[in-house]
Formats: structure tokens, sequence, C-alpha cells
């Protein structure tokens, strides 16, 4: 890239954030409401800035619409999950906390269990991970000791976040500083040896600033094990998030801060299906694993982000971010192999190397100014944003050989000498706006519009340049019989170069499209503290592409795929004692017409790694004395992995005729936990698949293997506050 490009999205920032400045000089010359005043005092008492119910299983407030609001306004589906629901079931990793989520699979690749690939509503989310509002795209391994809470919204990206696909946005909201002096220490040690030690510390620096930090070290082994090797996976990270806060609660708010995750994991791919039953390989124990120590799956993430937020007044704001992000990641994983054992070289077992380096800029507005205007309220934003994404990746240079005797070794980024390395480097401009109008009372109507330019530049197996212009939008009607109901029916549309996925096509390719169509309700019971949800859906999709993480080629997976369901969550409280979190998703998902040249028998099959049904239930009671005690259940259908894109005959059980592809096979996971807290300090013991169940949780898409989950593992955790 030139530094030409480089200059002038920064230049337009740097125009941003004069603006910005100059309005937070001129902050003791303007009171917050606009109205002339002699007075230094800045302090907006009415504003609430903190996201999230500290100590509650329903979030109050998210940012996920664009705005500051409760989730139950939202007319959409949404899912959040607090800070309170991840510590409650300790967990540590993104993909962990998603269990909560109804309608959520997850796919295995690139290192099996350890890697951010998941499936919602039946389609890719690869393209739709936000941190803070902002594209969080990279391929790594996501941790949530510096998250407030996870925001998952239903349906097409549309306005609010543009190019995307058809299942929802996932989006991470961060820890931030707020006033006051606090702090946490938690410590924790299971089986398989983990542990794990986090720390939260948030010191008032003065009335409106303040400083944060979050840290983390983890570690954890496996019940798999190569029986040759004796080696086992393993996840061996750490990090650290880094903020500080000028102006909180006033008109003129400016935060910024860094994260910074390192992994040093040994992944796991997983075992085969077997070709004769369809299912799991039962030729070598589950237990078994092909990778040995000198495997890796080394990452450095480093994101730093600035955002400005000026009130003009309670109803009137404006809020700008400027991120940089630069993600870095190697790997050599041994996939198992289908009919030899594990060994001590990583010779029988398949090597799948990368090396990667992905860096992004971004800038992002919005404006926001509830008004009325003919006797009508409306909610109105407008904003922009520009992204530009760098990315080169290649294949690993093997060092050694292939035989027992002079065994494979691959080093973290030293890169093949031979085939093409495949980089690109794209830059999307995008604007959008949306007006909510309660045209009558307590009857609002919601439309929003958003223009994507995208021009991406590949070279690699083959160099071209790719152009996009497109127009998402967005539309909703919904009424609030009382402030506890809202009733809505809400219609949505994206589109997705999916610009990674792209760069190994052999020509320029349609855009991905996707429409929702969506009917829900939401109420509000027990005063507000519980809420519960439920909504019907379509959800079409065309030109659906994937990069297969195993293959050189990317593929289009079908010319139209559709998922109808059916979705009902409760989260909350249900007595001041007693706290619940629980999901059901039914859906109906099948390829609509399948790719040119591929199987026509696939039409009206079910789609990859989408079960019938998916529940997850959890819940927490507290007994007298400081006793808590909790538990749930984690259940999903049968989920099938094959190639939608083949040619070839449609797969069978041998002898057969019924279309019957690898089937990873229905399950339950059951979870427990007892503690005692305290004020100032907590003892909590969690119990994780307490009946040892083997159950496979993530499906690689083309059927060649599956990932089984954790054994029954216990994990007891000391916390202490100040």
């Amino acid at each position: 890239m030139s530094q030409q490009k480089q200059l002038l999205p920064l230049g337009a920032a740097l125009m941003v954030g004069g603006l910005s400045i100059g309005a937070f000089a001129a902050e003791g010359d303007e009171s917050p409401n606009n109205n002339a005043a002699a007075s230094n005092t800045t302090v907006l008492p009415t504003i609430e800035v903190q996201v999230g119910a500290e100590d509650s299983y329903r979030a109050t407030t998210t940012r996920v619409g664009k705005t500051l609001q409760d989730p139950h306004d939202i007319p959409q589906a949404i899912t959040t999950v607090t800070n309170q629901l991840m510590e409650d079931q300790q967990v540590s990793s993104l993909r962990d906390a998603l269990r909560n989520v109804a309608g959520l699979t997850f796919n295995a690749a690139e290192g099996g269990r350890g890697g951010d690939n998941m499936m919602l509503r039946g389609f890719y989310t690869y393209g739709d991970m936000y941190l803070d509002g902002i594209r969080d795209t990279a391929q790594y391994n996501r941790e949530t000791f510096y998250l407030e809470q996870v925001d998952v919204l239903r349906g097409a990206g549309a306005m609010m976040f543009g190019r995307g696909q058809a299942g929802g946005v996932i989006n991470q909201v961060s820890k931030t500083p707020h006033i006051g002096d606090k702090g946490k220490i938690t410590g924790s040690v299971g089986m398989y040896g983990y542990y794990e030690m986090t720390g939260d510390f948030n010191k008032q620096i003065t009335d409106t600033i303040a400083v944060r930090f979050n840290g983390m070290k983890r570690f954890e082994s496996s019940w798999r094990k190569n029986p040759a090797a004796k080696d086992h996976p393993e996840t061996d990270r750490d990090g650290f998030a880094i903020s500080a806060a000028i102006g909180l609660n006033t008109a003129n708010e400016f935060v910024v801060s860094h994260i910074r995750t390192t992994t040093d994991d040994k992944p796991d791919y997983g075992i085969r299906f077997d070709t004769d039953t369809r299912k799991p390989s039962k030729l070598y124990p589950s237990k078994y694993y092909w990778g040995t120590d000198a495997n890796f799956d080394e990452s450095t993430t480093n994101i730093t982000t600035a955002t400005f937020t000026h009130r003009f007044s309670p109803d009137s704001e404006w809020r700008t971010s400027l991120r940089h992000g630069d993600y870095k990641r190697s790997y050599w994983a041994s996939a198992p192999n289908a009919t030899l054992a594990p060994d001590a070289a990583s010779v029988n077992g398949s090597p799948k190397t990368r090396g990667q380096h992905y860096k992004t800029l971004a800038i992002q507005t919005d404006y926001n100014l509830n008004f009325s205007l003919l006797n009508m309220n409306h909610e109105f934003m407008i904003g922009g944003e520009y992204l530009n994404e760098e990315n080169f990746r290649h294949s690993l240079q093997n060092f050694g050989g292939t035989t027992p005797d002079n065994p494979p070794d691959y080093r973290a980024y030293r890169y093949n000498l031979t085939g093409t390395p495949a980089e690109f480097d794209s830059r999307t401009y995008a604007i959008y706006a949306q007006d909510t109008i309660e045209f009558l009372p307590n009857l609002k109507l919601t439309l929003g519009g958003r223009r994507d330019e995208m021009k991406a530049e590949y070279s690699g197996a083959n160099d071209f340049t790719m152009k996009f212009g497109e127009w998402s939008t967005r539309g909703a009607l919904s009424y609030h019989f009382s402030d506890q109901s809202h009733f809505y029916i809400a219609h949505s549309d994206s589109f997705s170069p999916t610009g990674d996925l792209y760069q190994l096509s052999t020509e320029p390719l349609p855009p991905e499209r996707s429409q929702v169509s969506e009917i829900g309700a939401k109420w509000l019971l027990f005063g507000g503290d519980l809420a519960l949800r439920t909504a019907l859906y379509r959800a079409d999709k065309k030109w659906e592409r994937n990069n297969d993480l195993e293959s050189s080629n990317a593929s289009v997976l079908s010319r139209k795929r559709r998922t109808d369901g059916f979705e009902l969550e409760a989260m909350g409280r249900i007595t001041p004692n007693w706290e619940v979190f629980s999901g059901l998703a039914l859906m109906d998902s099948e390829i609509r017409k399948p790719v040119d040249g591929a199987n026509p028998g696939l039409k009206g099959k079910r789609s990859r790694n989408t079960p019938v049904y998916t529940f997850n239930l959890w819940t927490t009671y507290k007994l007298p004395y400081g006793w808590k005690i909790g538990g749930g259940v984690e259940a999903k259908g049968k989920r099938y992995g094959y190639n939608p894109t083949s040619a070839g005959a449609l797969p069978t059980l041998p002898g057969g005729t019924k279309f019957h592809p690898n089937t990873a096979p229905a399950y339950m996971r059951w979870d427990a936990m007892v503690a005692y807290e305290q004020p100032r300090w907590a003892m909590r013991l969690n119990v994780q698949n307490l009946f040892n169940t083997t159950y496979y949780d993530s499906v690689y898409d083309n059927g060649g293997f599956v990932v089984p989950g954790i054994r029954r593992r216990a994990i007891m955790t000391a916390e202490f506050k100040f």
C-alpha cells in the first residue's frame, strides 16, 4: 500500500478529531444543553454510560443498534451474554460464552475447537464479528477477560453494519473506565492442568478521569492424548487490556484503549468420520490425538482504539472512533488419519500449516438526534465509515522430512519458498442513515439505508481487482402495548463481498445477498427483572461463499439457501434469589438452489452444521448465609458435514440410496456450580460436563472430521474484591 492511501483516511480522522478537540476545549464556554453559560461545570448527572447490569443475567443497555438503548426496545432478535453469566459459568473464551446463544453452532477448522468459527441460524459469522461496533474479522482466538458483555443481533447486518451474513452480528463489548475505585483478582485451578489468573482494576483519578486495567493468564491441557508421544492438546494464552477515559459523564468524553493477547496453543483437529457408518470413527478411541508438542498455534493480537463522544444535549450525541488492528498468527496442526494411529513424529497426522498477517485501519462516526416534528417523535441517526484491510498469508516451509527418521519440522512465520502467497488490500467507504418515527402513540416505524463502496486488489494464484457498490436496507414496525411489551415485524438485507474469502477465486463473482424477515415479541416480567422474547423468521441467502480453510480455492456453497426458524429466550431474575438464562431454537434449513456444476440432488437437503434444534439452560439460586447453587444443560440435534458443491454422487451409507452425509450425533452436556459469596471475597466450584458425556461440539464443514468436547472437569475459583 502506498503512503498516500494511508494518509488520506487518516487525515480525515484528524479533521474529525480536530473538531472534537475543539469542542472539548470549548467545554467551559458552553453548557451541555447548548445554552450560553459562564460556568465550567460540565457534569451531566442524567447520562448513564455503564453498559450492562453488573450482577444480573438480563442486560439493560446495548450499543449494537448504534445508539445506547435497552435491548427490549430493539425491533430485532437480540441475545446478550452478561459478565455475571460468564463469571458464574467460569467462561474464559468467547467461544464458550456463545454456548449460551440459541441457534449457534461451532465449525471445526484452523485448529479445531481453539478457533472462533461459528454458525448462527445456519449461516457463517466470520464476516460478522465486531468489537465495540467496529468490524473484527481477523482469524484469532478471542478471550473474555476484558469484556463487559457479548451482544448477538440476529438477522442481516443491513444498514447498521453493512456487508455481512444472514445469521446475525456478534458484538463484543469492552470493559471501560468508570467513576470510583474498584478491583478484583481471581485465581482458578482445575483438572487437566487448568489454571487461570485474572485481574480487573479501575482507578478514579479526578471527578471525570479514570483508568482501567484487565489482565489474564490461562493454561489448560486436554483429556485427549497422543498414545505414542504422550502429548496433549493445550491452550496457553495471556493478555492485557488498558484504557483511560477523560470527561466521564460530561458533555465531552474521550476514551483510548489498547488490547494485546498472545497464544501458544497445541491445536486439536479431532477425529475422522467413518465412511461405513457416517459417524465419528470407532477405529481409534475418541481420546486419541494425532498432534504432538511440535505442533503450534501462535498468535499476537494488538488492537488500539480511540473514541470521542460529544453530547450536544441529552437528546443529541456525536460519537467518533478510530482503530488500528494488527493480527499475526501462525500454526501447524496435525489432522487425524482415518487408517493410521497417532505416532510420535507427526508423520501419520496430515500437516496443516499457515502464517498470516492481517492489519486494519477503521474510522467510524455516528450522529444521533431525538426530536419532535409535526407532532411525531423521531430517533434519527446518520453516520459514515472507512475501513482499510490488508492481509498476507502463506503456507509454512518444512525444514524436515516426512518419515519417522526425518520427521516434519515447521516453524512459526517461516514461509514456504514455493507456491504463491495470497494477499489482498481492500478499502471500504460507507454512509448510512436511519430514522425511527413514532407516528402514533407507541407505534414506531424504523427505516434505514446504507451504501457501501468497496475496492479490493488481490494477488496470489490469480491477480485481479474487485469493485462493489451495494445498498443495504432495514425496516421495522413495532408497537409497545406498554413499557413491558413490544411487538414488531422487521425486514433487513445486506450484501457481503467477504474480501478475504475471494482472494483465491478464479474470477470475480456477484456479492452475497441476504434477506431476513422476522416477526417477534418481547416482554419484561416481574418488574422488568426478567426478559422474555420470541421470534419467527425466514432468512435467505444467495451466492454464499466459504473459504475452505483446507483447500486452495474459495468455493461457492450454494446459489440460494434458506433457514426458517423459531426462537424463544428468557433471561433475568424470576425472584430476587433466582436467575435464569435459557434459549430454544428450531431451524429448518435447506439448499434451495445448488451452485452450477453441483449434484442437482442437493436441492432440498438440510444445510451443513445446522441442527433442527438447539437448547440451552443455566440457572442459579441464592441460598441463606452466602451460598449459591446453579447448573444447566446445553443440547444440540445432529449436524451434517458434507461438500454442497460436489458434482459427485450424494453421500449415502454403503449400499444405500438415501441421502446420509457424515453426521455428528445429538448431545446433551450438563454443568453444575456451587459458590460461597461474601461482599469482599468468594469461592466457586464449577463442574463442566457433569455426567462425563462423550460428545462432539465442532464439525468440519466438508465432513472430514469432528472435534470432541471436553470430558468432566472440575474448576475451583477464588475471588477477592477491593
